[in-house]
């Protein structure tokens, strides 16, 4: 039997920085740099003293828009634009009213800068690390290397080990099993004699996925099998290798999974030289 089956980016991480600033701060004007200092970015707004930069600006709209290729038109800009100064002032207001010193909602705002950093120090590792042709290329072939037969097979289940137990000694004498099936199985399979078609041991359930890989081809199970949903009576009726896609098929599905196990390796390199305390 198979298995049971297995908002918007909160903008306001963008926005930590500049929306939580105290009205009267002026770090984010336009002034001259200091030396040596990047040069402070344009201003698309300012609210009450406090400049929005087009860096700020192009965060949100990225933010709310996932990353959209497609250039903002004029009203979609201008809407954007209101939306930040919205936010922006409700964020002044919160600063007003002094919830910027509550426990909670600094919680909060440590959180987001922790989730921000900790991607950007992602991006930058992959960046900096990308997965090569020949480590994409060894990981496509560990995984199909690894990939499972697939199975055909026919089950009859019911609900108790005696009624199994029946079933088991009329096919041993010579019964059909298909036509035992659909007379005995209340699986809703029985309509078709029991027949599952092809299918990966992982998509069944232990007991089932078990007993199915250790029987012959054309044999049945000669004992019961139990689990969760009941007894089962189980015909093997063919095995087959599973159909490999080709590697241009799924590179970039295959590049990206490497690159992940990259990123990983190197967190856990990170958590091994730390000092860390639960």
């Amino acid at each position: 039997m198979r298995k049971p089956g297995f908002l918007l980016v909160v903008v306001s991480a963008v926005l930590m920085a500049a929306c939580t600033r105290p009205a009267g701060d002026k770090s984010g004007d336009n002034s001259p740099a200091a030396d040596g200092a990047k040069p402070a970015a344009a201003a698309v707004a300012t609210v009450n003293g406090t400049k929005l930069s087009s860096e700020l600006f192009d965060a949100f709209t990225q933010a709310v828009t996932g990353g959209a290729q497609e250039p903002l038109t004029d009203e979609q800009r201008e809407q954007m634009l209101d939306q930040l100064i919205n936010m922006t002032l409700a964020a002044q207001s919160a600063e007003k009213d002094g919830l910027a010193k509550d426990p909670a909602v600094q919680a909060r705002i440590e959180l987001l800068r922790t989730q921000i950093l900790a991607e950007a120090a992602s991006e930058h590792y992959i960046k900096a690390n990308p997965a090569s042709e020949e480590e994409v290329r060894a990981e496509y072939d560990a995984q199909v290397a690894t990939m499972p037969k697939e199975y055909k097979a026919r089950h009859i289940l019911v609900d108790a080990k005696e009624s199994a137990d029946a079933i088991i000694g009329k096919l041993q004498a010579g019964g059909d099993f298909a036509k035992l099936a659909a007379a005995e199985s209340k699986d809703s399979s029985a309509s078709n004699g029991g027949d599952l078609g092809w299918f990966s041991p992982q998509t069944m359930v232990k007991p089932f996925a078990d007993a199915v890989t250790t029987l012959e081809k054309g044999k049945f199970t000669q004992e019961p099998v139990q689990s969760e949903f009941g007894w089962h009576v189980i015909l093997l009726e063919d095995v087959r290798s599973p159909e490999i896609p080709d590697f241009e098929q799924v590179k970039p599905q295959v590049e990206m999974f490497t690159q992940r196990k990259k990123l990983q390796a190197h967190l856990e390199e990170l958590r091994k030289s730390a000092t860390v305390q639960k």
